[in-house]
């Protein structure tokens, strides 16, 4: 037996805040964010509005190799817990942590690009909305041949249930694809999957789709 407490309506947990209203539970990492750019002397960074530049590759011989890689990968760490409640970065970080073991002063510019946006986003979130259907709906995305490096592709996934974004990814895929077309039934593939699994484990919890 053990002694509980109640320590009433959770409001901060593990860098995670929440606030419930009417419409639901808003879920963010503002102190996070803040906390992370005060961490890299950022706090007084230019917000810009993407996390990366449009139509920007990076590529493993960019730049000269940064004489304290430490820090690159401190920074990349950092974000990755980020992409927990942040699926508008999911994509960036997942592309910049491809070079950890030998990142150059250009990813780094990629990584500060990144903390100038959360400067700018610190306050988003997710959305958690009460049930009116129980559904799961997903989308996926290919991008192909991006990694120019290696030729393989990125796939993008998101899993709703019942209106509210409860999984999300972005990685490379394992293989080579031939065509932008087998990219795709790859990424489809993967999000299957993915949907089977959630079913089988919501079926496991006595609720049904």
């Amino acid at each position: 037996m053990f002694a509980l407490k109640d320590l009433g309506p959770l409001y901060y947990f593990l860098g995670l805040e929440i606030y419930r209203d009417a419409s639901g539970l808003y879920l963010n990492q503002g102190k996070y964010v803040l906390d992370l750019l005060k961490k890299f002397n950022m706090l007084d960074c230019a917000p810009v509005p993407t996390p990366m530049v449009t139509g920007r590759s990076f590529s493993i011989s960019d730049g000269e190799l940064m004489t304290n890689p430490s820090l690159y990968q401190k920074a990349i760490g950092s974000l990755q817990y980020l992409t927990s409640m942040r699926p508008d970065i999911a994509y960036s970080v997942n592309k910049l942590s491809q070079f950890l073991s030998r990142p150059t002063t250009v990813h780094f510019q990629g990584v500060k690009r990144i903390l100038r946006y959360l400067k700018g986003t610190y306050h988003f979130g997710l959305h958690v909305k009460p049930l009116n259907s129980f559904w799961l709906m997903a989308f996926t995305d290919a991008d192909w041949a991006t990694d120019v490096d290696d030729k393989k592709s990125m796939a993008r996934l998101c899993v709703y249930l019942g209106g509210t974004l409860v999984l999300w990814s972005s990685h490379k895929q394992r293989v080579i694809s031939r065509s932008s077309t087998k990219s795709e039934y790859r990424a489809l593939a993967d999000g299957v999957v993915e949907v089977k699994w959630l079913n089988s484990l919501l079926f496991e919890l006595g609720l049904m789709l």
